[in-house]
């Protein structure tokens, strides 16, 4: 189990389970593959008729989600985010890593239907961030880290933004309001729970997140935001500790089977100028435009609050590494393509767009971080 909470190898299960997804849809049987990824299954009296890899992206992935929102809880309480004077500075930075990647990507695929993937490349992958991070950035100091996952954080905040107001589609009041009332109910159960009582209140708990997830489903909205409204609402030292229990099947299954079911795409047989626009844009907006962006407004919010004649918190160089980090897109950036492109024709395209543009990002920020860990640890070893 310490290894599926360590921050390094859960990164490598999903970069391996996005390969073999990959590898299997263009293998002989690709086609069995992806058919059988399109399988129907669930109750359809109830309107939960489901393929699996709708149930892997809008169940699985909404548990993802509870355990990002238990943590943004914690952060915007206790950790990076609980003052103003915490969140101005990265804040400004995550703005430029989302504002220049939607320019970029505007430029590239801003034309006709592909202009509807703009939000792709905005997302963070935290996990991965910080295991890339953990690999090669030993010597660096704790506030590269520390920076680095406060404007991961607030991009994760963006991304559910974008989830939950640009896909919501055929809204149904009436089944919002019911699952606003499971997420009540599930909300104060997680305050009344005892040692005394925890054998009835824990399956309690779930079988009433499972209806709030329902509802949110068949309300309109997209489903992981049933995850995050319920992270956001259960006690914290509950949450904290589910958040805990979950992490290992977290990353060990739930991450890897959706990376696993989002790659499932047939890599196009055209030549390079047929390709979709929109994987160039993504392609470029996610290693280039988050590196320009977050290195750009980070480095003007460092003039904040700055006294004359004072070192910035972090130097330009410190901020480098952090943007590299920042283009890894990956999990979030994956759902994202497939909401803003279901049913359209450069659906899988948009996904290889997110896989190319991942690694460059992985690979430029590997070199970018081992450099500057290796500048402090010759400091170190001078001083």
């Amino acid at each position: 189990m310490k290894l599926l909470r360590s921050e390094r190898f859960p990164a490598f299960l999903l970069l391996g389970a996005a390969a073999l997804g990959l590898i299997a849809a263009n293998l002989p049987f690709g086609d069995a593959v992806v058919e059988w990824s399109d399988l129907e299954v669930g109750p359809a009296a109830l309107g939960l008729n489901l393929s699996l890899s709708h149930w892997v992206a809008d169940l699985l992935l909404a548990v993802f989600f509870f355990g990002v929102a238990v943590e943004l809880q914690y952060e915007m309480t206790r950790g990076q985010l609980n003052s103003l004077t915490k969140i101005v500075k990265p804040a400004i930075a995550a703005a430029g890593g989302v504002l220049v990647p939607i320019l970029v990507y505007l430029l590239i695929a801003g034309h006709g239907d592909t202009s509807q993937g703009w939000p792709i490349p905005t997302a963070t992958d935290i996990a991965f961030a910080l295991g890339v991070l953990a690999m090669f950035g030993k010597g660096l100091p704790t506030k590269v880290r520390v920076f680095l996952l406060a404007l991961a954080i607030i991009d994760d905040i963006v991304g559910i933004v974008f989830i939950a107001v640009l896909f919501a589609t055929d809204l149904d009041f009436g089944m919002m309001l019911a699952a606003l009332a499971a997420i009540v109910v599930f909300a104060i159960l997680s305050r009344v729970r005892s040692d005394r009582n925890q054998g009835l209140i824990i399956p309690l708990m779930v079988i009433v997140a499972l209806v709030a997830w329902a509802f949110v489903y068949l309300s309109g909205v997209h489903a992981t935001i049933a995850g995050v409204l319920l992270g956001l609402v259960i006690r914290q030292s509950e949450g904290m500790s589910a958040r805990h229990a979950l992490e290992p099947w977290i990353n060990a299954l739930i991450l890897p089977i959706f990376a696993f079911f989002s790659a499932l795409v047939v890599i196009p047989q055209v030549s390079l100028d047929q390709l979709s626009p929109a994987l160039w844009g993504i392609l470029v907006a996610l290693p280039v435009g988050k590196l320009i962006g977050i290195t750009l407004f980070g480095w003007l919010s460092m003039f904040i609050g700055r006294k004359k004649g004072e070192k910035p918190e972090l130097a330009l160089a410190d901020i480098i590494p952090a943007a590299a980090l920042g283009g890894i897109g990956f999990t979030v950036s994956l759902l994202l393509s497939r909401l803003a492109f279901a049913d359209h024709v450069v659906a899988d395209e948009a996904v290889l767009g997110v896989l190319l543009g991942s690694l460059i990002s992985l690979v430029l920020s590997g070199f970018i971080v081992t450099a500057r860990a290796r500048h402090y640890r010759k400091l170190e070893q001078q001083a």
